[in-house]
């Protein structure tokens, strides 16, 4: 399997025509399509308290970014408001623990989760989010040793889901933001 770049990835993705952008054949081209490491690390930015989100591209239909992970951390248990999610992991090694809706209160913003499958992704394997079983959260264990980058495609683009507490069964709908776009730190972010 041959290595891409970062841009040939997104341009091959941009001509995918709108009725064949789905889940399988998506997870089908990055399956086949892995990408260069060194086309992606002008991205690549670290945060001691948190994973950063770094903004690769983006139009209308989908926005590609690389997600870094120190050693240990974690994202929120969280959806995708309902859009369509894929990824690969070039660099380290990461866990997805997803998660079935077991019961749910939405005027109380109530919501009980019960952990169903887990994966682990490294060496460019590719995933995608189903859409039947949307909830999920993505580890980097402290027991893999290492930093880990993610690439994440997400059609469309969002900036807002549903981020889900299991200490206190309860859930509620966060901003997102990003550290970088185009490799640039965004305002005010501090490293």
């Amino acid at each position: 399997m041959q290595k891409v770049s970062v841009h040939s990835l997104i341009d091959c993705l941009k001509a995918i025509p709108d009725e064949e952008f789905d889940c399988d054949n998506v997870y089908a081209f990055l399956s086949a399509h892995p990408v260069q490491v060194d086309s992606i690390t002008k991205y690549f930015h670290w945060s001691d308290s948190c994973y950063t989100r770094n903004l690769i591209y983006k139009d209308t239909r989908f926005e590609m970014m690389a997600i870094c992970w120190e050693r240990g951390q974690v994202s929120r248990v969280h959806n995708h408001s309902g859009q369509r999610c894929w990824m690969t992991v070039p660099i380290g090694k990461l866990r997805g623990q997803n998660f079935a809706v077991a019961e749910i209160d939405e005027s109380r913003g109530y919501c009980m989760l019960v952990e169903t499958d887990t994966f682990d992704l490294s060496n460019c394997l590719a995933a995608k989010v189903e859409l039947e079983e949307p909830v999920h959260q993505i580890l980097n264990l402290a027991e893999f040793d290492k930093r880990a980058v993610s690439i994440h495609i997400y059609s469309k683009p969002y900036d807002r889901c549903l981020s889900y507490c299991r200490d206190t069964d309860t859930f509620k709908e966060v901003q997102l933001f990003y550290t970088s776009i185009d490799g640039k730190l965004c305002d005010g972010v501090q490293l």
